[in-house]
């Protein structure tokens, strides 16, 4: 009979933010930019569990979409610039500001998941 080690309660928020494993807050949690590996790479947890979805997609789209539209707008209400000034204050909100929370909110949504046992949702046969 194989032992099982005993692995602290780890922070979702902290450990999505770093990308790190939900059960030993060692391991790696993404192979690549948003690819889940197989399992920890420190724990052997298997990380079939995990499903995002488009979760953590969905909340990035309308916080910079609302961000990059409120920009444009607030910009073209107090100036009217020319449109290359729109474009400079709208793409790095469009483009840049989800690439960069993507990966993080990801990985808070698969640490919750882990930790909250979230699984798919299934019918009971009666």
């Amino acid at each position: 009979m194989r032992q099982q080690s005993y692995y602290p309660p780890q922070s979702p928020v902290s450990n999505g933010i770093k990308g790190l494993c939900p059960r030993c807050g060692q391991g790696r949690l993404f192979r690549g930019y948003l690819t889940i590996p197989d399992k920890c790479d420190h724990c052997d947890l298997d990380y079939s569990f995990s499903d995002s979805g488009d979760g953590a997609a969905w909340f990035i789209m309308l916080l910079c979409g609302t961000l990059a539209m409120g920009g444009v707008l607030f910009v073209e209400l107090n100036w009217q610039p020319v449109w290359w000034v729109h474009a400079l204050v709208a793409l790095p909100l469009a483009v840049g500001l989800p690439l960069l929370l993507l990966r993080p909110v990801k990985g808070i949504f698969l640490n919750q998941q882990y930790l909250t046992s979230a699984r798919e949702g299934r019918l009971q046969d009666k």
